[in-house]
């Protein structure tokens, strides 16, 4: 009897095999279209078979063969089925063996090519964390804060794209307008996996993958400074991951965190990556966002984080990426070293941004800053306001303890 494999560790395994299938198959078929759309279809029969019937021994050669088989059908299917089938009769020779695996690791070269210049930035996002991240139209219009049908007209129409402007599998030597879109979308990835949307809060396997993708990235670009910045800010936000859930799986709050189970080894590579980077002239919002994480670190307590500096830093940060979100960041860097009232100022300012709009943050940011002013009842309401709205189940239920507990201390 073959052992069931259990269907969370399937979506782990899943997103973390997409890319090498993908490239696999544009590695050796050449169609970036008709290949990216045979591994969907190939992770949705592992998503269906694999909890069913066991894990296969060569997960990565079973979604290949599969993925390859749905390529050849459609080819037998097409108009140009003479050329098609001659195509066909070389790959079936060339890989028709059962245990069909590559051994190079395409992921860079795959992202590369989803952020070919001929699309623009919009197509380049979403069908990048498709294709290299693994996700779901539903986790990237999350991200995106887009809907789901709207991601996936970008991603058909990205794919045509590709194949009009003729793009070639293969990385460029200099990654030149590219390097922006990718750095994005390994930040976009790791987002998801730090705090993912519709999955479970344990799940950390999409932010390895964005470390190990950032890595190889920073050996490509050895000299960017933004790629070294965005390594920094992962490995430093990473090695809280211990301490980000207690016993029973609720969320802990960075300033409640037991800084004995944060990673050092990760910090030191945090911090030396930021040591050797930051002094060779302006930083980028990567590496301002990775400063802070490490001032963080750099506290050996919550009450002894240096928040001045933190705040000159959002400063920076909102001179050379201004928007609501950095606003919104930076209101409560404001409220601990100006009070709570200057925060929600700060808060209010920004409260009907478009790019706010349905999200959960502004509330629970306001709603910590009422109680922090000794406003119980007025962050009560604003903490369930963010619960209603907060798609996580772990953020949900932080919410709702925090909602709980903004109780005046002399009651």
């Amino acid at each position: 009897m073959v052992p069931e494999w259990p269907e969370p560790a399937v979506e782990r395994l899943l997103r973390e095999q997409s890319p090498h299938v993908v490239s696999a198959l544009v590695r050796r078929y050449g169609d970036f279209e008709t290949s990216e759309d045979a591994a969907q279809e190939a992770m949705l029969a592992a998503h269906v078979q694999w909890p069913r019937d066991g894990l296969p021994a060569d997960p990565r050669g079973w979604l290949i063969r599969v993925a390859s088989r749905r390529l050849i059908d459609q080819w037998r299917s097409e108009t140009a089925r003479r050329d098609r089938e001659a195509r066909d009769d070389r790959h079936q020779t060339e890989f028709g063996s059962t245990s069909v695996t590559p051994d190079t690791d395409d992921s860079l070269t795959l992202m590369l090519m989803c952020c070919h210049p001929a699309l623009t930035r919009t197509a380049q996002i979403p069908l990048t964390l498709r294709a290299v991240g693994g996700l779901t139209t539903a986790q990237i219009g999350q991200v995106l804060l887009t809907s789901e049908s709207t991601v996936a007209q970008r991603i058909s129409r990205a794919k045509s794209r590709l194949r009009e402007a003729g793009a070639r599998f293969a990385a460029p030597v200099d990654p030149g307008s590219r390097l922006a879109a990718v750095q994005q979308v390994l930040y976009l990835i790791f987002t998801e996996g730090h705090s993912p949307s519709t999955t479970s809060a344990d799940q950390v396997s999409a932010t390895r993958e964005a470390i190990r993708l950032a890595r190889m990235l920073r050996e490509h670009c050895p000299h960017d400074r933004e790629t070294a910045g965005l390594l920094a800010l992962m490995l430093l936000t990473e090695a809280r991951q211990e301490a980000r859930f207690d016993a029973n799986g609720a969320l802990v709050a960075l300033t409640d965190q037991d800084r004995t189970l944060w990673d050092q080894d990760q910090i030191r590579e945090g911090i030396a990556i930021l040591e050797a980077t930051l002094p060779g002239g302006s930083a980028g919002p990567y590496a301002l966002q990775a400063a802070m994480a490490a001032v963080h670190s750099d506290a050996a307590t919550a009450a002894s984080t240096d928040w001045p500096q933190i705040l000159v830093l959002y400063d920076l940060l909102s001179a050379t990426s201004p928007g609501p979100v950095v606003r919104l960041n930076r209101a409560v860097a404001v409220a601990m070293v100006h009070g709570p009232q200057a925060g929600l100022r700060e808060v209010e300012a920004i409260a009907d941004a478009r790019e706010l709009r349905g999200s959960h943050r502004v509330h629970a940011v306001r709603a910590h800053l009422l109680e922090m002013s000794g406003a119980f009842e007025a962050a009560r309401e604003a903490y369930a306001h963010a619960a209603a709205r907060a798609t996580n189940p772990a953020e949900q239920a932080y919410l709702r303890a925090r909602m709980s507990g903004a109780q005046d201390p002399s009651d």
